[in-house]
């Protein structure tokens, strides 16, 4: 889906990438190494293993579960609830036996500290919320709008953009031989493109689009990102961007978004320029994912006409 040319920009055109890769070392890109190792296992119907990879990257950064809602979504529409607990279950069994030298030694400091998700950010770092007071940043209200916007996102994306089938979303949770409409087995990004060129998923949750844009909206709702946090997402927004068609959004308009994205993740310190700017284009991003990926309307019957079809001279 994505032009060749676009590739020169992910691999020459990034001094922030190479520099949280090679220069600062840091452990996010170990992190989503492990993750995009585990989406190519998903992609090749290696749940079990893929899971146990997707486990071991949470282990190493935590941000990898903002891959988790879409990653259920699909264990859910793969093997429905009873099927999924078992994915479910290699997950938290890799945390236990990874955590288990330090729940022997001190299980209340380990717990309290590992998965601390009240922690405060510094305001100095922030790359995507400069715009705002100091104030208002540290403010326990507005991490708990950010919460609301995150869950609401992720609903109304579940609801209708990555449930494509014809029956309840609750349908899920049964197994899928019982569902009365069986989906089709997903696929990587199966797109049929249609005459009114609209986007359409033929499979009722695509892996790398659920996975993608499920982080996508994680990012965009995060209480803070700090430069190390760009490879969070940089290397899926080309699909992201891509994924949809190009009436929706033309190749220039996403290429100059790419750059953009870059410029503000190269301004250093942030001001409020580069962070408004950043939301801008994840909000754009946001829309044409939304629009691009709507689902076909129903096809209409034929209006049958009011005067009576003129005969050919040869019938009459």
């Amino acid at each position: 889906q994505v032009p060749p040319y676009v590739f020169f920009f992910m691999c020459c055109a990034s001094y922030r990438i190479h520099s949280i890769f090679v220069l600062r070392l840091f452990n996010d890109p170990v992190a989503m190494a492990i993750l995009f190792l585990a989406v190519n296992l998903f992609l090749e119907e290696r749940w079990s293993w893929g899971c146990l990879l997707f486990s071991l990257a949470v282990s190493v950064k935590m941000n990898v579960l903002l891959f988790a809602p879409g990653l259920l979504f699909l264990l859910l529409q793969r093997f429905g609830l009873l099927g999924c607990i078992p994915k479910l279950g290699i997950c938290a069994l890799l945390q236990v036996v990874l955590g288990l030298p330090f729940l022997l030694e001190n299980p209340v400091g380990y717990l309290s500290r590992s998965f601390d998700l009240g922690r405060r950010f510094e305001f100095k770092w922030t790359v995507n919320w400069r715009c705002l007071p100091e104030e208002v940043f540290q403010h326990r209200a507005f991490h708990a709008l950010l919460l609301l916007a995150h869950l609401a996102g992720l609903l109304l994306f579940a609801l209708r953009r990555w449930h494509r089938s014809k029956e309840s979303i609750l349908s899920l949770l049964k197994d899928p031989a019982e569902r009365k409409h069986p989906s089709p087995p997903l696929s990587v990004n199966n797109i049929l493109w249609q005459a009114s060129e609209v986007c359409h998923l033929n499979a009722p949750a695509q892996i790398v689009f659920v996975l993608f844009s499920s982080n996508f909206l994680g990012v965009c709702c995060s209480r803070s990102l700090h430069y190390q946090f760009y490879v969070w997402y940089f290397h899926t927004l080309p699909y992201l961007l891509w994924c949809t068609p190009t009436s929706r959004l033309a190749h220039m308009p996403k290429v100059l978004l790419l750059g953009v994205i870059e410029l503000c993740w190269n301004t250093y310190p942030s001001t409020v320029c580069s962070s408004l700017s950043l939301h801008i284009c994840h909000g754009l991003i946001l829309l044409q994912l939304w629009y691009g990926t709507a689902p076909l309307p129903a096809p209409q019957p034929p209006q049958p006409s009011r005067k009576p079809a003129a005969l050919s001279r040869k019938a009459q």
